[in-house]
């Protein structure tokens, strides 16, 4: 059973793998045997991220992608060769109510999650459409694609529209044996939420969670070895919650 999720031979592009999750994901990946292509816009933090893989003992390296610009992602793709499974991870925030949010930071928001994802997904589907080869996107949602919350009106709806990416894509690429599927995590503690979580009020919302506790960043790596591998070869348009019970506690 342990062989079909056994990343070993397979190239594994990550977005956003300059830091937190998509660094993460990466390191997962590699420890799985995938070699892994780190993709972000930030150089210095990518080669520091891929050094940290290969002293670990696994297989990393890193090409520049910005999300948004179509050019930089088809680069990219060039730039790293055949390619298994992409991890579309990139993703963007602002706490701010929606009749106070500018234009700039919407588009930003949206042109990163949601906007960022297709071009990057269809850069990778065209590659493996021409080359013949399987392939398998995993697309880094959030239970706010499901369920909504305040103050984070652009995230949410570009999270659900992704969500309904994955579920069109699915469809669409499956007879070319693309599987695309959706991770999506509940409230997972990182450098950036930790003192949040600390406060008063996160402290509140946590209790809210019907396990009571943050998810840590190991309790996705399960799922999305599952995505990612042969584990999961009949999924496709799939989208796993990872949540500790968040999305079936009561209203």
């Amino acid at each position: 059973m342990a062989d079909r999720f056994d990343m070993s031979g397979k190239v594994a592009l990550v977005t956003g793998a300059s830091g937190g999750l998509g660094r993460h994901f990466a390191r997962v990946l590699a420890l799985a045997g995938a070699e892994v292509v780190l993709a972000a816009r930030r150089q210095d933090a990518l080669a520091e991220a891929a050094a940290a893989i290969r002293s670990a003992g696994g297989r990393a390296r890193t090409v520049g992608m910005d999300v948004t610009d179509a050019g930089t992602v088809d680069q990219a793709f060039q730039a790293a060769g055949p390619v298994d499974v992409l991890v579309n991870n990139s993703g963007v925030s602002a706490t701010v109510t929606a009749t106070d949010m500018d234009e700039a930071d919407w588009d930003r928001i949206v042109d990163t999650n949601l906007k960022g994802a297709w071009l990057v997904s269809r850069a990778f589907a065209r590659q493996a459409i021409a080359a013949g080869r399987d392939g398998a996107i995993v697309n880094i949602a959030s239970i706010l694609g499901l369920r909504v919350a305040g103050h984070v009106s652009a995230y949410a709806a570009s999270k659900a529209g992704l969500i309904q990416l994955t579920q069109s894509m699915a469809l669409e690429l499956a007879r070319h044996r693309i599987r695309v599927n959706a991770l999506a995590p509940g409230y997972i503690e990182t450098d950036i939420n930790r003192d949040f979580f600390a406060s008063e009020r996160g402290k509140a919302l946590i209790a809210r969670i019907p396990q009571r506790r943050l998810g840590q960043e190991e309790d996705l790596d399960g799922p999305l070895l599952l995505l990612a591998s042969d584990a999961s070869r009949f999924m496709t348009g799939s989208v796993v919650a990872v949540d500790g019970g968040h999305l079936v506690s009561s209203l």
